[in-house]
């Protein structure tokens, strides 16, 4: 991780009323909605001297104190704790350590409902398990009691679902879903992106042609999702090595291993709402133990 000047910072929040204007001509306005703004002396409020005013049923009003600022920043218990939506076409494993994570407080939210294409997965079955409501998603010739994509977004802010995580889904989310949650949908991918992603490369056949390609190193992507396939803005990545003699086989289960850990890590962040903004539109993961660190 490296330090950052905050003037190339813009804030992640999911919400829509708060708005940040800042006295440096570079840094552009942009809308946020954060319940809680983790604003640092050494951080924003220092560097960029912002000047906020939050419009909220709380009435909040900062501007450009360091001791009002600082009445604003919660420790993590102070943070809503997120309610999660998981997409899953298959066993489901990354949902499985995200789950777990949640259980064990690793994770500032809680799994509301299971979205899946494959009612008979093994995502699906650990979800019934543990209690977690599974929609069926999309609606098909096949699937009739599937969800249009209308009825899926109702159905997500009904259940007032903060963030949406694909672990294994291998439908394209469907425009009306990217719409109604940006910046707020992730997924994780089995390369390192932009290589060996887009339509057609999942599971066994991203390591096969990791392998074909000759290449010497591969690794899980996790990055925000948009209208098509594996293009999103990229906001982690782990790296492993592609051994001489590997199969496909043996080259995915050492990238799942590290997937299970890097996307609980990225979830945490996105919960904690460290997530910030490059103004060149580049998320970044904020240290939690130091907040001028960013990776």
């Amino acid at each position: 991780m490296e330090s950052l000047s905050s003037t190339l910072l813009t804030r992640l929040s999911p919400i829509t009323n708060i708005s940040y204007t800042s006295q440096k001509p570079q840094v552009s306005s942009f809308i946020v909605s954060c319940p809680k703004l983790n604003l640092r002396k050494s951080h924003l409020a220092a560097k960029l001297g912002l000047h906020i005013i939050a419009n909220d049923t709380r009435g909040f009003k900062f501007r450009n104190s360091f001791q009002e600022a600082e009445s604003y920043v919660g420790s993590k218990s102070a943070i809503r704790r997120k309610r999660l939506a998981v997409f899953v076409s298959g066993g489901g494993s990354n949902f499985r350590s995200i789950h777990e994570a949640t259980l064990g407080d690793s994770v500032h939210g809680d799994v509301v409902v299971l979205v899946t294409d494959k009612p008979g997965c093994g995502g699906a079955e650990y979800a019934r398990n543990n209690g977690i409501p599974v929609i069926l998603f999309p609606k098909t010739k096949s699937s009739p009691d599937g969800l249009s994509a209308d009825d899926l977004v109702a159905t997500l802010r009904n259940l007032n679902v903060d963030l949406v995580l694909l672990a294994g889904y291998l439908k394209l989310i469907p425009s009306e879903l990217v719409q109604a949650y940006p910046r707020s949908i992730l997924n994780i991918h089995p390369s390192l992106l932009p290589a060996f992603g887009g339509k057609g490369f999942y599971g066994l056949k991203v390591h096969r042609s990791v392998i074909a390609s000759g290449a010497r190193y591969s690794g899980p992507t996790v990055h925000f999702v948009d209208e098509h396939f594996d293009t999103g803005r990229i906001l982690a990545q782990r790296v492993v090595p592609v051994l001489p003699n590997d199969t496909a086989e043996q080259l995915a289960a050492r990238v799942l291993h590290e997937e299970h850990e890097v996307y609980v890590e990225v979830v945490s962040a996105l919960c904690e709402e460290r997530i910030v903004w490059r103004e060149d539109g580049v998320p970044l993961i904020r240290s939690r133990e130091n907040p001028d660190e960013y990776s």
